[in-house]
């Protein structure tokens, strides 16, 4: 993509959030925001319910901080552990910080970073509100991240490189700012087969975390160009249950599915 293509995306992407976070009764995944009660997917917990989260997280975290968005559990494959320090790309209102920030414990840290300054506002919101004093929210794009190098056990995300137009800059920077022996645990949605055209290059169906995903092959060639090892892309065929509810009707669950993503930085 040329510079000024991929700041139109990002600005676009931008926008689709922002709308999201200042709708306070949105409920929608990466299907079309909806202001209505139960929106397209249904409310955020019931969408967070299909992706993997158990009772006990979603009881676990600030109201306000799940906004229903994302395509699986980064939890579930992090194997987060005391005194780790986590960076999640695209933090959104900070659900799955305030999750890590539990299995990190005090003596661990949690670094979140979005573009997008009201979804920012909302988390650091959530966590000065809530006492959370091992979080800290900063505003950035995932492709230049504020982080220093070397700093970060593991880095975690939900659905949101798949919105970037420079993922290789996305990997570069993640490989970056983990330390040696640092791992990526993903979840993010990847491309099966060719989308239709009315699909492709649309800047809706990409923000709504649709056209912008990669194919398998193209995934892991990137990560191995980023100097990652130990590369596993596992698409999770269930996922074709709530990705077919993003455009009813439309069989995105034909184009595209969840995938769990991870690597080591040796």
């Amino acid at each position: 993509m040329s510079q000024t293509r991929d700041d139109e995306v990002r600005q676009h992407v931008r926008n689709r959030y922002k709308q999201i976070v200042l709708e306070s009764a949105s409920t929608s995944s990466c299907c079309t925001p909806s202001s209505s009660e139960t929106g397209c997917c249904g409310t955020p917990n019931e969408v967070s319910s299909k992706l993997g989260y158990s009772d006990e997280e979603l009881a676990a975290v600030p109201l306000g901080s799940n906004l229903g968005l994302g395509c699986g559990n980064p939890q579930a494959i992090a194997s987060l552990k005391p005194g780790e320090v986590v960076l999640d790309l695209g933090s959104g209102a900070g659900f799955d910080c305030f999750l890590a920030s539990k299995q990190v414990g005090e003596s661990g840290k949690v670094y979140g970073v979005d573009m997008t300054p009201e979804m920012v506002s909302r988390a650091r919101s959530n966590a000065q509100t809530n006492g959370y004093k091992n979080v800290e929210f900063r505003l950035g794009e995932i492709e230049h991240l504020p982080m220093p190098d070397n700093s970060v056990d593991v880095i975690i995300s939900n659905c949101v490189i798949n919105l970037s137009p420079d993922k290789p800059q996305v990997f570069r920077e993640a490989f970056r700012v983990l330390k040696p022996g640092g791992r990526l645990a993903i979840s993010d949605v990847v491309a099966t087969a060719e989308f239709p055209k009315e699909i492709k290059g649309d800047l809706n169906s990409l923000a709504s975390c649709i056209s912008g995903a990669s194919t398998v092959d193209e995934i892991s060639g990137m990560l191995n160009l980023s100097g990652f090892t130990d590369i596993v892309v596992e698409l999770k065929d269930e996922s074709r249950e709530f990705i077919k509810d993003w455009v009813p009707g439309a069989n995105i669950e034909d184009y595209t599915l969840s995938a769990v993503i991870k690597a080591i930085k040796p």
